[in-house]
C-alpha cells in the first residue's frame, strides 16, 4: 500500500505544475491576440465616453452627480452620453474627479498594451507606462494651474479635482512663480527621459547656438557678395587677355558653397582648357582640331590637372576609364541595426519547467562506502609492495575519483597493471586508472558508486553557468566526476564525433545536445539538418520544421531517412557552404561572426545577395549504416564540410554504433577533433574513437569520455526523456513560425541533371565513336576485343566505347562471355543514327 502511494506521488511530480499550465495558456499567441483585442475595444469605448463628455457632460452632470448608479441603470436613456450610463459615470469620474484632460494618457497606455499583445507594434510597456504616468500627473497639474480661475462656473474641470488640489497646494507653498518653475522643470525632466534629442536641443538653446549660427550665415552671405563682385572684375580682365592669340588664358577662380558645385566647376575648367590647347598652335601654318564629342582625359583631383599643353597625353583620343567596383560602399546604418529576430519577435525559448526535476537533494554521501573503498585500495596496493602516502576521494554523481599519492620510488606502471586486482577487491565494474593525472602529481582511480544519481537535464539547463554563457552554440552535456557542469561551444569544436555501443546512452546524448541549443538559440540563429536512417530517433523533432529545421526545396519531410536523399542533402549543404564563402569574400570578412555583425549594422547591401546567415548544425545518426550503403558518395561531401565549413557556421555531429576503421576513416578522424565516446565492448573500438583505451571501461547508462585537443574528461551525460522532448517540441511548434523550413540550395549534378552511378553521357563521346560504330555494324560482332585490336587501344578505353555504343542503341547489353548483340543491321540506318546524335 505504501509502495502504491509512493508511485502516485512520483507521477504527480512528473506532471507539469498548474502554474506552468496557466503560464503556457496566457502566453499562447491566440490568447494574447484575443486579450489585446478586448483591451483595444475597451480603449475605444472609454475614448468615446470622454469625447462625448465635452458635448453632453453639462446635461448629464445633474443626473449622475447625486443619483446612485443602481437607480441610473433602472432608468434607461436618462443620460445624453453616447456610451450610456456607465460611460457617463466613467467619463465624469476621469474628467472631473481625477485627472481631467490628461486622462487621455490612460487611453494611450491601454492602446499600447493592446497593440503589443496583438503584435501590431513593438513597444516597451515599462517605458510607456512610466511616460504615461508622469504625463498624467503633470498634465493634471498644468491644466488645473492654467485654468484655475473660474472653474467653479463650468461643468468640466480641465485639470480634474486631483490637479486643482495639487495646484492650490503648490501656489500656497511656493507661489505662482515657483509653481511655473516647478512645472517647467518637471516637463523638461520628462522630455529628457523620453527623447535623446532633448539634451542637445537644450544645450543649443542655453548656449545661444542658434544666435551664433545666424550670425555666421549673415557673415557668409556678405563674404559671398564681395567674392561675386571680385569675380566679375576678373572675368572682364580675362576677356581682355584672351583676345590676344599668342598668350594663354588665365585660370578662373570661383567660390562655391557645396562640393558638388566645386566638382562641376573643375570639370568645366578642364574642358575649356582642352579646347584652348587643341585650337591654338605655336605655328600659324599648322592647326590641330579635336572633336568635342570625344571623351577627354579628366583627372580626378584638381591637383593632378596638367598646367601645360605638353603634359597632356600625346594622342588626343586618349581616354581613361575607371571601372566601378562591384563592392560599392553600402551604409544604411541610419535605418538602425537589422534585427534577425524581427519576423518571430514574440518567439520564446522553452521554459525550464518543461523538464523533469529529479529529487536528488536528499542524497547523502555514503561515508562507510568511501572508507571501505579507500581501505581496500590501500590494502591491495600494499599487498603488491606499493606503499602510498595519502588517498583523497572526490564523489561524483556516478563515479568516485580516488587520488592516490604514492611514495617516492614507486613506478607508475606497477599501479597501472593492478587494474583488475583492484576491481576484484572492490567488487566493482569498470575500474579505470589514470596514471598520472594531467596537471597533478597523483594517480587517479575511478570507481563506480553503488548508488548512482541521475543527472537531470533540468539541473544542468537551469545552472547559472549555462544560462550566463556567452558561447555562440552552447551545449551543456552533463556533470563531471567532480560534480561540475560540463559544457562546450560547438563553434570551437568545430565538429563532433559520437560513438558507443547500443543502449549505452548515445541517443540520449544527441537529444541533450539538441535540447541545449533549443533552450538558448532563436530560430533565426540556428537551423538543423537531421539525418536519421533508423527513422525513429529524430522523428520527434519533425514538428520543428517551420522553426529550426532545414531541408531541400522538393523534400517532403525535413528529417531525412532515405539514403539517396542524404547524398543530395549533403551535397546541397556543400553548395550552401560555397555560396556562403562567396558572400564572405564579397564582404571582405573572414568568418560568419564578422559577416553577420557587418550585416546587422547595415553595411552589406541585401540587393546584392547579402543576407543574415544562421548557424547550420548537421546531425547524422547511424553513420555506419550510411557508409555501408553509399560509401564514398557519403564520405566525400562530409569530408568537404568538415574541412571547410567552420568559418561559414556549418558544423557536423556524426554518431555511429561501430567505431571501426572502415566506418571512421582517417579523413573523418582528422577533421573531427572533438570525440564523445560512450561505452564500447572492445579496446580496439576505444582506440579507434579516442586514440586511447578507456571507453571499454565505462559503466554505461550515459557514462562517457569527452576528448578534445588531448584533454579527456569523464562526464555523466544528462538524462532527457522522450516525454520531456515532446513537451519542448510542442511548446515551440505551438508558436508562430516561418512559412516554410529553411530551404537549402537545390543540388544539381554534373551535366545539369542528377546522374545515376555508371550512367553514360553521349554528349561527350570518344573521338573513335563513329569509326567503332561502323566497325561493329560491318562485322556484326559486338566485341570489346575487336575494338582493341582494330584501333590498337587499351581495354579501359575500348570498354568505355562499348558502353557508349550500348547507350546509343547500337549494341545490346552485356551478356557475360558472349559477344554483345548488334542492333543495327546496315550502314544506312547507322549513318542516320550518327547524324541524329550530332
Amino acid at each position: 500500500m505504501a509502495k502504491k502511494a509512493t508511485t502516485t506521488k512520483q507521477n504527480n511530480n512528473n506532471e507539469p505544475g498548474k502554474f506552468a499550465m496557466m503560464k503556457m495558456f496566457f502566453t499562447n499567441e491566440r490568447t494574447r491576440f484575443i486579450t489585446g483585442l478586448v483591451i483595444a475595444i475597451i480603449t475605444i469605448y472609454i475614448g468615446l465616453a470622454l469625447i462625448s463628455f465635452f458635448f453632453t457632460g453639462g446635461a448629464d452632470q445633474s443626473k449622475i452627480e447625486n443619483v446612485p448608479l443602481a437607480d441610473l441603470l433602472t432608468n434607461r436613456g436618462s443620460v445624453e452620453n453616447w456610451t450610456g450610463v456607465r460611460g457617463a459615470v466613467l467619463a465624469d469620474l476621469l474628467m472631473n474627479r481625477w485627472f481631467g484632460i490628461s486622462s487621455f494618457m490612460i487611453l494611450f497606455f491601454l492602446g499600447s498594451v493592446g497593440a503589443k499583445l496583438m503584435n501590431l507594434r513593438r513597444v516597451s510597456l515599462l517605458k510607456r507606462f512610466l511616460f504615461c504616468a508622469a504625463m498624467l500627473i503633470w498634465g493634471s497639474m498644468f491644466f488645473a494651474f492654467v485654468f484655475i480661475s473660474g472653474y467653479e462656473d463650468t461643468f468640466i474641470y480641465l485639470g480634474g479635482q486631483h490637479g486643482y488640489y495639487l495646484s492650490e497646494m503648490m501656489i500656497t507653498n511656493v507661489g505662482i512663480p515657483g509653481t511655473i518653475l516647478l512645472l517647467a522643470g518637471v516637463f523638461l525632466i520628462i522630455a529628457i527621459f523620453s527623447s535623446k534629442r532633448t539634451i542637445p536641443f537644450l544645450q543649443s538653446v542655453l548656449s545661444f547656438g542658434w544666435l551664433k549660427n545666424r550670425l555666421k550665415r549673415e557673415k557668409k552671405e556678405v563674404s559671398e557678395e564681395e567674392d561675386i563682385n571680385e569675380d566679375d572684375e576678373e572675368e572682364v580682365a580675362d576677356q581682355v587677355v584672351t583676345d590676344q592669340p599668342d598668350e594663354r588664358p588665365e585660370t578662373e577662380e570661383f567660390v562655391f558653397d557645396t562640393e558638388k558645385e566645386i566638382e562641376t566647376a573643375r570639370k568645366e575648367e578642364s574642358r575649356k582648357k582642352t579646347e584652348v590647347y587643341s585650337t591654338i598652335s605655336h605655328d600659324d601654318a599648322f592647326e590641330v582640331t579635336v572633336p568635342q564629342e570625344e571623351e577627354v582625359y579628366d583627372a580626378p583631383n584638381a591637383e593632378n590637372q596638367p598646367d601645360d599643353p605638353e603634359d597632356l597625353p600625346g594622342d588626343p583620343r586618349f581616354t581613361v576609364e575607371v571601372p566601378a567596383g562591384d563592392d560599392e560602399v553600402y551604409d544604411a546604418s541610419s535605418l538602425g541595426e537589422y534585427d534577425p529576430k524581427l519576423d518571430l519577435s514574440n518567439f520564446r525559448n522553452p521554459p525550464i519547467e518543461l523538464l523533469k526535476k529529479y529529487d536528488v537533494s536528499d542524497h547523502q554521501v555514503d561515508m562507510e562506502e568511501q572508507m571501505a573503498n579507500q581501505k581496500r585500495i590501500k590494502q591491495t596496493l600494499e599487498s603488491f609492495g606499493i606503499s602510498i602516502a595519502s588517498i583523497k576521494a572526490t564523489v561524483g554523481p556516478t563515479i568516485t575519483l580516488y587520488e592516490v599519492i604514492p611514495d617516492t620510488g614507486v613506478r607508475i606502471s606497477k599501479i597501472k597493471n593492478l587494474e583488475d586486482d583492484i576491481a576484484l577487491n572492490l567488487s566493482a565494474l569498470g575500474i579505470r586508472i589514470i596514471a598520472p593525472m594531467p596537471g597533478k602529481g597523483t594517480i587517479g582511480i575511478e570507481v563506480p558508486n553503488k548508488d548512482p544519481q541521475i543527472v537531470s537535464m533540468q539541473s544542468v539547463v537551469a545552472s547559472r553557468k549555462f544560462q550566463e554563457s556567452k558561447y555562440d552554440l552552447p551545449v551543456v552535456l552533463g556533470k563531471t566526476i567532480t560534480n561540475e557542469i560540463f559544457m562546450f561551444d560547438l563553434c570551437k569544436m568545430p565538429h563532433l564525433l559520437v560513438a558507443g555501443a547500443t543502449g549505452q546512452g548515445k541517443s540520449v546524448g544527441l537529444n541533450a545536445v539538441i535540447t541545449s541549443l533549443l533552450y538558448r538559440k532563436h530560430p533565426s540563429e540556428l537551423k538543423f539538418v537531421m539525418v536519421d536512417p533508423k527513422m525513429v530517433e529524430f522523428g520527434i523533432y519533425s514538428d520543428l520544421e517551420r522553426h529550426y529545421l532545414a531541408k531541400l526545396p522538393d523534400a517532403d519531410k525535413a528529417v531525412i531517412t532515405d539514403c539517396t536523399k542524404v547524398i543530395m542533402t549533403l551535397n546541397s549543404v556543400c553548395k550552401e557552404m560555397d555560396d556562403r564563402y562567396e558572400l564572405l569574400m564579397k564582404a571582405h570578412v573572414r568568418n560568419i561572426k564578422e559577416y553577420n555583425a557587418k550585416f546587422i549594422s547595415r553595411h552589406l547591401n541585401p540587393e546584392k545577395g547579402h543576407k543574415f546567415m544562421p548557424f547550420i548544425v548537421v546531425i547524422i545518426d547511424e553513420f555506419g549504416d550510411l557508409i555501408m550503403q553509399a560509401g564514398k558518395e557519403i564520405e566525400t561531401p562530409i569530408a568537404r564540410i568538415a574541412q571547410k565549413a567552420r568559418a561559414v557556421g556549418i558544423h557536423m555531429i556524426i554518431a555511429t554504433q561501430r567505431p571501426s576503421t572502415n566506418i571512421i576513416t582517417g579523413i573523418i578522424k582528422a577533421n573531427f577533433p572533438a570525440r564523445m565516446a560512450f561505452r564500447v565492448m572492445q579496446m580496439v573500438d576505444s582506440r579507434t574513437i579516442l586514440d586511447a583505451p578507456g571507453a571499454n571501461q565505462l559503466i554505461g547508462r550515459g557514462d562517457l569520455l569527452f576528448s578534445q585537443g588531448g584533454d579527456t574528461n569523464r562526464v555523466q551525460c544528462a538524462f532527457v526523456d522522450t516525454p520531456e522532448v515532446e513537451q519542448i517540441v510542442n511548446f515551440i511548434s505551438g508558436q508562430a513560425g516561418y512559412p516554410t523550413a529553411f530551404l537549402l540550395p537545390e543540388y544539381v549534378g554534373e551535366g545539369g541533371e542528377d546522374k545515376a552511378p555508371g550512367s553514360v553521357d553521349l554528349s561527350d563521346r570518344d573521338p573513335l565513336f563513329d569509326e567503332a560504330a561502323r566497325l561493329i555494324v560491318i562485322q556484326q560482332q559486338g566485341s570489346t576485343s575487336l575494338i582493341q585490336r582494330k584501333f590498337a587501344i587499351g581495354y579501359n578505353r575500348a570498354g568505355r566505347l562499348m558502353d557508349q555504343l550500348e547507350a546509343a542503341g547500337i549494341v545490346g547489353p552485356f551478356e557475360g562471355s558472349k559477344a554483345r548483340q548488334v542492333l543495327i543491321q546496315d550502314e544506312y540506318n547507322l549513318e542516320q543514327l550518327l547524324n541524329s546524335l550530332k
